[in-house]
């Protein structure tokens, strides 16, 4: 069953073989950051610590601290830095990647940088360190390893708890790898964008790849789904979510399109199992223009036969935001799922936690 919040007309006839209902909506909100900086469009990774969302303006070159109450602190990184990819290891210590400068830092409470970490590859017969630019974070399952994607140079790498830092090189050229997550087998798991294939790296630094059915299908981010049987990752133009066992044997689930330019960005998974996933418009193809969704896909697809969502409920969330260019989402400690608009400047919130009243629960 496929469930939808305040569709199109145009939308609803589209999409009206698949037997949808359409019901009103008003638990979908975003907010402006505001970032503390002439620069716009350009809010990125997400990270969620006790009592704070933590959001990296790349282009801004700012991380944000918003409490779940709404107010906000700014933390200014180094000018022309691009801070990126965010974390917190076991020890609740804060990792932030600078893309444009080639390191990665760790920032104290304040938002202070208390140690930055070269990303750089140098060795015999390179006259100039070459930048890997660190895009995506991960942290190991030991929880004190820190990884990064060499978007630039086609590698990973890992960042030991002494400080020591290991390149991996991918099989594949050009693959763009961009996102990591540690993967129930105690392995990182990852997504490189323009060769379409998963990347499995073990502790030692060996590189496996797995080839995605759909071709030219740009995949996103990857996360473990909670039964910790497989690895789930987002198709930004497969328009597809896909899983994968540990063997590396691949299964796709074709999204349900509100329109045929539409495109995926982020995936996760909240505490009851449910898989949740940022829809939007394309604007590399903009028209037809359209609404941006979030879609939720209920637990059931964790065992659904490979392809087959016809017994997954399926409900669509749309975004009070147009041409959003969503990046990332997340659930916050307070059940809701939180994502970032990275074109619009805004974090945006689906509300599906009933709030404990004072004096109950």
């Amino acid at each position: 069953m496929y469930r939808f919040f305040q569709l199109s007309f145009c939308t609803f006839l589209l999409l009206s073989f698949l037997s949808f209902t359409v019901a009103a909506q008003s638990k979908v909100t975003d907010r402006n950051l505001n970032w503390p900086s002439a620069i716009k469009g350009s809010t990125h990774e997400l990270a969620m610590h006790g009592e704070y969302i933590y959001i990296t303006g790349q282009n801004m070159h700012h991380v944000a601290k918003m409490s779940y109450g709404g107010s906000i602190e700014y933390f200014a990184m180094p000018e022309g830095s691009g801070p990126h990819g965010i974390v917190f290891d076991k020890k609740g210590r804060l990792w932030v990647s600078l893309e444009f400068k080639g390191v990665v830092v760790r920032l104290d409470e304040r938002g202070k940088i208390v140690e930055e970490i070269s990303t750089h590859i140098t060795g015999p017969g390179i006259s100039t360190p070459i930048n890997t630019s660190p895009h995506g974070l991960g942290l190991d399952a030991d929880g004190k390893t820190i990884w990064f994607t060499g978007k630039r140079t086609s590698t990973v790498g890992k960042i030991s708890p002494n400080g020591k830092v290991q390149h991996f090189e991918l099989p594949s050229l050009g693959g763009v790898p961009i996102y990591l997550h540690a993967g129930p087998d105690g392995n990182m798991w990852g997504t490189e964008l323009l060769t379409s294939k998963i990347l499995h790296v073990t502790p030692k630094g060996k590189v496996t790849e797995f080839i995605i059915p759909t071709t030219n299908s740009r995949p996103i981010a990857i996360k473990p789904d909670p039964t910790g049987d497989y690895m789930w990752f987002t198709e930004e133009a497969g328009n597809k979510v896909g899983r994968i066992d540990m063997q590396g044997n691949i299964d796709e689930f074709a999204v349900p399109a509100t329109q045929t330019n539409q495109i995926l960005a982020g995936l996760t998974f909240d505490s009851q199992g449910n898989l949740w996933v940022q829809s939007y418009v394309d604007q590399n193809n903009p028209l037809p223009e359209g609404n941006d969704y979030i879609i939720k896909f209920d637990k059931s697809i964790l065992r659904a036969p490979a392809g087959d969502l016809s017994n997954v409920e399926i409900t669509y969330y749309k975004v009070p935001t147009a041409k959003t260019v969503m990046h990332r989402i997340k659930e916050g400690k307070d059940g809701n799922i939180y994502f970032t608009e990275l074109k619009q400047d805004k974090l945006g919130k689906v509300t599906v936690a009933t709030p404990i009243e004072k004096g109950k629960g």
